[in-house]
């Protein structure tokens, strides 16, 4: 009998097929592989029978935890353990022992519990290497963490400001330029080529999920996301299966990881959050008012948790994939939950943002959480367990800093309009943010909200210098 780390590498749902790699640390110089079927699925821990040992295995979320019988001596592959968890010292120390590759194995399910298995694919993201550049001034900052110069990056910094993007975009919706890959890196890259900005963030869009699932969603130039038959019953659920992102959105994966194998620095990638996502999906378009997305919202409350659930399940795929493949934070868009009074934030749409948070973080790669004309729900989007907030251009930086206190990082907050007024004019307001920042060491400079298509990207990279070369970090 021997006490062992037990991690779970890969656990993959196919039609009455479960795929299970389990992964079990002895010491610092074995680590071995049981192969395993899937017994019982509950309360989120997946109970296991080892197929040649009959070694009963309970594996949680919240892996490594213990097993006291181990038979297989089989050795993990090289690539397998590259994606484990680094957190146990052993897991990293054994890694020059591993020198053969062992296939995963196929199995059947011996549970008629298989639709709960989504939920258990998460400990699967757990093994995902994380904080890769922990020592990148964006990564301290979003931890809050002394660092050498102010980080920034430009949501929306990939895109029609720059005339590289105009030159190589081509014809199409943004939905087909996110299909190709190579197009889609080039993209990311080119604003870190001309800013030099201390982050790159993905070229997709928050509603690429709903599209790959089926529900019938285009983005229309122009206009943005249009459903055809918008979301009005609860026959309408059906519409929303789970997301498999391998199967799904593979261009999006082969993004991420063309992505990291060619940069220097973090990945953010990123989902909508469930009510902005909601408010597409219900109003057909967008919207002003948000009027009928707030009519289900009150009127029809258990369907509208039921839509936001799926949605959440939904967003957590998609960033447990992205991290899965390399991303190095992650940036959960509510865009439009500045609509809501507290009260209705609390009710309608906390629990669904809460429940994104919670499955991403045991990953260990930091959080951000953004919505315009959020002034007031500043305290409660902080709660929902982001690690950063980020503040459109409203409400002052040090204002904001009180209302979701000081152990919480900021992203933000310069006013995208200044940018027209051009560079003396907006680097001063740049200097004015940082002002207010006053050195705290958990800032990131952004925009209060996206770079705009007319927008003169010169005066971006005299920001970004400026930032640079006069913030100041406190220690």
């Amino acid at each position: 009998m021997v006490d062992a780390t037990v991690v779970v590498v890969d656990v993959v749902v196919e039609v009455d097929v479960v795929v299970v790699l389990v992964v079990v640390v002895v010491d610092v110089d074995v680590v071995l592989v049981v192969d395993v079927v899937v017994e019982a699925v509950v309360a989120g821990a997946v109970c296991v029978t080892g197929g040649s040992s009959g070694a009963r295995v309970v594996c949680t979320p919240t892996l490594p935890t213990s097993v006291s019988l181990v038979t297989s001596t089989d050795t993990v592959p090289h690539a397998a353990v590259d994606t484990m968890s680094t957190r146990s010292p052993a897991t990293r120390a054994s890694r020059a022992a591993i020198d053969r590759t062992v296939p995963v194995a196929r199995l059947p399910v011996r549970s008629p519990t298989t639709d709960n298995l989504s939920r258990v694919s998460g400990a699967a993201s757990s093994a995902a290497p994380a904080g890769r550049y922990d020592n990148h001034p964006f990564i301290q900052a979003c931890r809050g963490l002394p660092h050498d110069r102010v980080p920034v990056w430009f949501m929306r910094q990939a895109g029609r400001s720059l005339p590289e993007y105009r030159a190589i975009r081509g014809t199409g919706t943004i939905l087909d330029a996110i299909a190709d890959p190579d197009l889609s890196t080039e993209i990311t890259l080119q604003p870190i080529r001309r800013y030099d900005v201390d982050a790159a963030i993905l070229y997709s869009d928050i509603v690429v999920p709903a599209h790959a699932v089926g529900f019938g969603l285009t983005v229309t130039p122009g206009v943005g996301p249009e459903v055809e038959r918008p979301f009005r019953h609860e026959d309408d659920l059906a519409r929303l299966r789970p997301l498999d992102p391998e199967a799904d959105t593979p261009y999006v994966l082969e993004t991420v990881r063309q992505l990291v194998a060619e940069l220097d620095r973090p990945l953010i990638g990123f989902a909508g959050a469930p009510f902005t996502v909601a408010s597409y999906l219900i109003e057909g378009r967008p919207s002003r008012d948000y009027a009928n997305t707030k009519a289900m919202m009150f009127a029809n409350e258990r369907l509208w948790h039921a839509l936001c659930d799926r949605l959440a399940d939904i967003a957590i795929s998609s960033l447990q994939s992205q991290i899965d493949n390399g991303a190095s934070a992650i940036q959960l868009f509510d865009s439009w939950a500045g609509s809501l009074s507290p009260a209705q934030y609390q009710r309608y749409v906390f629990p669904h943002s809460q429940k994104v948070m919670d499955a991403i973080a045991d990953t260990g790669v930091p959080k951000i959480h953004f919505g315009v004309t959020t002034g007031e729900l500043l305290p409660q989007i902080s709660a929902v367990g982001a690690d950063v907030v980020g503040v459109d251009w409203r409400v002052p930086l040090d204002a904001a800093r009180e209302r979701v206190g000081h152990g919480t990082s900021l992203q933000g907050n310069l006013d995208p309009t200044v940018v027209f007024a051009g560079a003396e004019f907006a680097c001063e307001a740049a200097r004015d943010v940082l002002r207010l920042n006053d050195g705290h060491p958990g800032h990131v400079f952004n925009l209060g909200h996206g770079v705009m298509p007319a927008m003169d990207p010169d005066v971006l990279t005299e920001i970004v210098k400026v930032v640079h070369e006069e913030g100041t970090v406190r220690s």
